[in-house]
């Protein structure tokens, strides 16, 4: 037995009164005049629509709900729209938006100590940015002089059945989905004879989006003879509608005659007319809002063009056509935007269907979601180029709310500004002294620091200020350790700049140094800093992790591995390896800074910095051993595999390439070359110092030691001779060596040893030079005589012991960081070679001694000075010797000996 009428009537009325009793908060009153208030959000980003109603005095419900998620958003309220009050708002309720909604219907409760009476303004807000998604305005429904509920709109619609209403341009009664990316939007007022139709696309500013409808008449090629909007944008941005007339699939033509054909403007067929009878499309709103065109016009059932216009049956199905694409701007032949051939498949690019206008249609669900959501004007910087910053009024700022003046740059209101890393960017301030331009990590600007928030700063400040007839340049050259995202704004006035995307400009330019290593699989990128070492590494082939390790082979080495999870994110973990398995791969915890790790089409590239020296203490840890000479060839290797993990390592993490031998990377550089092996002018240095050091300057000091005894003065002559070769020798292999370092650092003990030893080799011959006269036969020596003697034998002696340890701690850093096979042999020759010039000094001393115990045994009667005769010059033309040629007579020596037979 079906329900009676009453039945039915009283169960609906049940089921009312307890849907409003749930969505009521029973402990709330209603005293606050909002109550029983609907309202519509205006929608401003994050394709917010939606509408509420004021429940009681602790609540409101939420209905039809659409928004793109944000970050950290809120439910905000504010006693005005200005930009300074609403932006020092509050939270209202403790509900929060951080999810996509898609005509979602919820009910939201205000916070304890939040009334409806401190509620002027209730918005959608987004706390890190402060950005408002959509408000309703609360006070223009207090200032309402009639009932509070809203009147009904022009927009209203009665011939649906749907009793809606709406206030908002954005809101529509009816929405039909013509595609992924493309719907339409409409409202019908039969008795008016106006249907509203709102176009609603993601596609690029520059595009067009038709809509209309076909001719009756027509079996197939409905877009022939059909009635169409064209709807878009200029380049200023404003929206535009105009009414289409299509005659043939091309372009819109004039010919000679006057005549047109294509997809023209009614006005071109008829011309303009005062009344819009020939364009009767009327715009009524248009906006973009995160990459989504919305272009609201009006248009009448019946046109008095019965030419050019399709009469609309609202009560029938008839067939309507749909287009995106590209559209010309007008130029000096045509004052038009004229579409362009679409050139995308159907039901992508265009379509066709059939649509009765008077039935309820909505299968909108959620917002549209455009793929790249930015859509401001985008400025490129040039090296070559100064971006030109002014100050101006807000139009199209993308980010509300927002003071009234903001920052242009190259007369472009707000534009994203993007740099690459490595390329210095070079502003030119004319913004007024009132607005100081600097760069920050702070999306607000106007100093963090005066809202107890902290921010870096990478460029600008309060002096970088000017005028258009006193420019301010500020230069900025964004490196490696830049965000990806940073803000231009000003230091005074908060939201007056917007976006700076820091994107590489490739790896050459973000580092200094770059090298190819073996096998030419992996690039090595670096920059060296005072003390600390910036490295990247790219993979020129797929694989699932890619690693490198600093030493003379995988075993015993230090290696840094860039891989991406499971979940799609990019590590880098650093590790000791003292073995060939899996086992023998041990974590470190090295102080790694600006890590990053990407990968494009299963190329890996990972980046990272380090210090050169850990700052690890006394500690026994393996990562606290890894210490970088930068004036030491760095030994790198590297290697690839399937898959890593940050634990529990197996053999199937293992490597399938790597590099078949250690590459020798100077560090200091400045070119991008790898050491392959050792440097021929390296080992030239160590063959000329072994030359000087243990041949040439020993024979000299030996000389001077051993063969006084010989008559005339060619010990004298060898002693000069050796010295000053060895000495032209060690400056040439000291420039040989500082010439392939590209410098001259005292990181090593070598370099140490060898600039103590080349000092004291070098005071000798100054010391030679002031050496005061030596005595006559009978005259005692003086002090200062005696003085120069002891310098000049302790100074040439301690240079060649210096000289010696030069020698050794140069093979032990050749070993060390160099790397050569055969420093073993060398020490071990040096050794011997040593050993061997100590027998010979001490036979020499013993042949001495006995010498001089011979001649204190014998009678000397000797006419003359048989001592050592230092007089000669030779460094004078003819070697004679100075203090003689002076004497007015010369005199012969005779030496008498007595005759032991």
């Amino acid at each position: 037995m079906p329900p009676k009428p009453t039945t039915l009537i009283s169960l609906g009325f049940l089921l009312l009164l307890l849907r409003t009793l749930c969505h009521a908060h029973p402990d709330c009153p209603k005293t606050s005049p909002l109550v029983n208030l609907e309202a519509e959000f205006k929608m401003l980003q994050h394709q917010l629509r939606g509408s509420i109603k004021i429940l009681d005095d602790c609540s409101f419900k939420v209905s039809n709900f659409d928004m793109l998620s944000g970050s950290d958003v809120h439910w905000w309220g504010a006693v005005a729209p200005d930009f300074n009050i609403l932006t020092a708002g509050f939270v209202v309720s403790d509900q929060k938006l951080n999810q996509t909604y898609k005509s979602a219907s919820f009910t939201v409760r205000l916070r304890d100590n939040v009334t409806w009476d401190q509620i002027q303004v209730l918005a959608v807000w987004d706390l890190p940015t402060s950005s408002d998604f959509g408000h309703i305005l609360l006070q223009d429904v207090i200032n309402r002089s009639s009932d509070l509920a809203p009147s009904p709109s022009p927009a209203s619609d009665s011939g649906n059945g749907t009793g809606q209403a709406h206030t908002e341009p954005t809101m529509l009664v009816n929405c039909k989905s013509l595609s992924d990316s493309f719907r339409i939007r409409w409202t019908l007022r039969p008795e008016e004879n106006v249907i509203d139709i709102g176009l609603e696309a993601a596609t690029g500013s520059t595009n067009y989006m038709a809509f209309g409808w076909a001719t009756p008449k027509a079996t197939k090629q409905f877009m022939l003879g059909a009635d169409v909007a064209v709807a878009g944008f200029d380049e200023e941005g404003m929206p535009f509608v105009n009414d289409f007339y299509i005659t043939k699939y091309s372009e819109c033509t004039q010919y000679k005659d006057g005549s047109v054909k294509g997809v023209c403007p009614d006005t071109m067929y008829q011309g303009s007319a005062p009344n819009g009878l020939v364009n009767n499309t009327r715009l009524v709103y248009g906006h973009r809002r995160d990459a989504v065109s919305f272009i609201r016009y009006q248009r009448p059932l019946e046109s008095a063009d019965q030419t050019y216009d399709v009469v609309v049956n609202h009560t029938e199905k008839m067939v309507v056509i749909w287009a995106l694409g590209p559209i010309r701007p007008p130029d000096t032949l045509q004052p038009y935007y004229l579409p362009q051939n679409h050139g995308g498949p159907q039901d992508v690019a265009y379509g066709y269907l059939q649509l009765n206008v008077s039935e309820h249609v909505d299968d909108c669900y959620g917002p549209i979601d455009a793929q790249d959501k930015e859509d401001q004007h985008l400025i490129i910087a040039n090296a070559k180029a100064p971006l030109v910053v002014t100050s101006g009024l807000a139009v199209h700022y993308p980010d509300p709310p927002n003071p009234s003046k903001v920052l242009y740059i190259n007369k472009k209101e707000a534009p994203v500004l993007r740099v690459e890393r490595g390329v210095p960017v070079t502003f030119s301030i004319q913004a007024g002294h009132d607005v100081a331009l600097y760069i920050t990590s702070d999306p607000l600007g106007g100093n963090a620091t005066l809202r107890n928030t902290s921010e870096t700063i990478y460029a600008g400040g309060p002096e970088s200020q000017g005028v258009q007839a006193s420019p301010k340049e500020l230069i900025w050259a964004p490196d490696r350790n830049t965000p990806d995202l940073v803000y231009y704004q000003s230091l005074y006035d908060q939201k007056m700049g917007y976006k700076v995307q820091v994107v590489d400009g490739g790896l050459p330019d973000m580092y200094n140094n770059s090298v190819i290593l073996d096998d030419q699989q992996v690039t090595l990128f670096w920059t060296l800093a005072h003390d600390s070492l910036s490295i990247a590494v790219r993979g020129e082939k797929k694989s699932g992790f890619l690693a490198i390790g600093f030493g003379r082979g995988m075993v015993n080495s230090y290696a840094y591995v860039g891989w991406i999870d499971n979940i799609g994110k990019g590590r880098v973990n650093t590790y000791w390896i003292d073995g060939k398995d899996a086992l023998s791969v041990h974590p470190t915890y090295e102080n790694l800074t600006y890590v990053r790790c990407r990968s494009e089409n299963g190329i890996i590239t990972f980046e990272f910095t380090r210090p050169l020296k850990p700052s690890c203490g006394k500690s026994d840890k393996p990562e606290c051993k890894n210490i970088i000479d930068p004036t030491t060839p760095l030994k790198v290797i590297w290697a690839m595999g399937a898959t890593w993990s940050d634990d529990h390592l197996s053999d199937q993490n293992m490597h399938f390439v790597t590099s078949s031998r250690p590459i020798r990377v100077l560090l200091m550089r400045g070119s991008a070359e790898a050491e392959q092996d050792l440097q021929p002018v390296l080992a030239v240095h160590g063959f000329m110092m072994f030359l000087a050091w243990a041949i040439l300057l020993p024979g000299g000091v030996l000389a001077a030691r051993y063969l006084k005894h010989v008559k005339g003065d060619g010990w004298y002559r060898i002693h000069v001779y050796l010295q000053y070769s060895g000495l032209a020798i060690v400056l040439l292999a000291l420039l040989f060596a500082v010439a392939e370092l590209r410098g001259f650092f005292f990181g090593s003990l070598h370099v140490k040893f060898g600039t103590m030893a080349i000092f004291l080799v070098c005071m000798q011959p100054v010391n030679a030079y002031l050496r005061p006269k030596r005595p006559n036969n009978g005259e005692q020596v003086s002090s200062e005589r005696l003085m120069w003697e002891y310098l000049h034998v302790i100074g040439g002696r301690s240079a060649i012991v210096v000289g010696f340890g030069a020698l050794f701690t140069g093979l032990r850093h050749l070993g060390d960081r160099y790397g050569g096979e055969n420093v073993g042999g060398l020490n071990w020759a040096l050794i011997v070679w040593f050993l061997i010039c100590a027998v010979i000094v001490i036979y020499l001393e013993y042949c001495e001694r006995q010498r001089r115990d011979r001649s204190v045994g014998r009678s000397n009667w000797v006419l003359g000075n048989l001592e050592e005769d230092d007089s000669v010059d030779l460094l004078s033309p003819n070697g004679l010797h100075s203090e003689k040629e002076s004497r007015t007579s010369g005199r012969m020596e005779v030496q008498l000996e007595p005759l032991n037979r």
